[in-house]
């Protein structure tokens, strides 16, 4: 009789054992990429609020403790937006067709020895770059503070080596260029593909990094034409972007111009040759 059970004990032991695992999954988010519009209609009275209260734009399809592994319980079902328009207006808002974009970067930089050309290339084919300021926050006060920040050259055909940023008062970096205006924008050329291809890490000296150090400054209004056309061609969602956060354009005006693009030390480079090296 015992033999006759046995293989039923085993088995029962075997889907015992199956049931204890839960399977996961990375975390599923409501908004998708695709799910792109071409014109926004977005009041201010909306789209202020999407960017203050960012909770409710993306919801996650179960705890985030599930997916470090606090938690056995089985993920949920996806948690859909209440409201299909808040839905709608996120992938407006933070999302815009790569097909009006061209492509801001090159895979061959100029040779190493072009130190003013190099620093020129990494300025312009750059999209991003982080900006150093001295905090005024309470806790941090007379600390340095970095943030990152959306930044152009200019329009890909026409590099001007000047930084414009396009950017908040509601920004802890604003604040900060309030009571000291001078700041350090730091580049790597780890943001493109070359550092990839030559297998560098991006603490590797021949993976180029340049730091622009100045004072930064409000956008004129004779040049407030050309800054919007360097900012918008290069980031076309920042036109999309709530005007009841009353953005606005600044500038870097140079003082120092630091790179590190070899082994064997850094070139300080004198602003006019900077100014007169084309990246192209």
């Amino acid at each position: 009789m015992k033999a006759r059970y046995f293989p039923l004990a085993v088995f029962a032991n075997v889907l015992c054992l199956c049931l204890s695992y839960t399977l996961r999954s990375s975390v599923s988010w409501v908004v998708s990429s695709n799910d792109v519009v071409e014109d926004a209609d977005l009041s201010d009275e909306v789209a202020p609020a999407l960017l203050v209260d960012s909770a409710g734009l993306w919801k996650q399809a179960y705890p985030s403790s599930n997916v470090l592994g606090d938690s056995v319980e089985s993920p949920g079902e996806l948690v859909k937006p209440d409201n299909e328009n808040v839905a709608q207006i996120s992938s407006r808002l933070f999302s815009y067709r790569l097909e009006k974009v061209k492509k801001s970067g090159s895979s061959s930089p100029p040779p190493h020895q072009e130190t003013a050309r190099t620093a020129r290339y990494i300025a312009h084919y750059s999209d991003w770059g982080h900006l150093s300021t001295i905090s005024t926050q309470d806790k941090i006060k007379g600390l340095p503070f970095g943030n990152i920040f959306s930044v152009s050259d200019g329009p890909l055909d026409n590099s001007t080596g000047v930084i414009y940023f396009y950017v908040t008062p509601m920004d802890n970096t604003v604040s900060d260029l309030k009571s000291n205006p001078y700041a350090s924008l730091t580049f790597s050329e780890a943001e493109g593909e070359f550092c990839r291809q030559m297998v560098y890490d991006p603490e590797d000296p021949r993976c180029a990094r340049l730091t622009l150090t100045g004072k930064m400054v409000e956008v004129a209004p004779e040049e407030l034409i050309f800054a919007k056309e360097a900012m918008f061609s290069r980031h076309p969602v920042m036109a999309k972007w709530p005007v009841g956060h009353k953005w606005f354009f600044m500038k870097l005006e140079l003082i120092q111009v630091w790179l590190q693009d070899w082994i064997g030390g850094i070139s300080l480079i004198p602003l006019e040759d900077y100014f007169k090296a084309t990246p192209f």
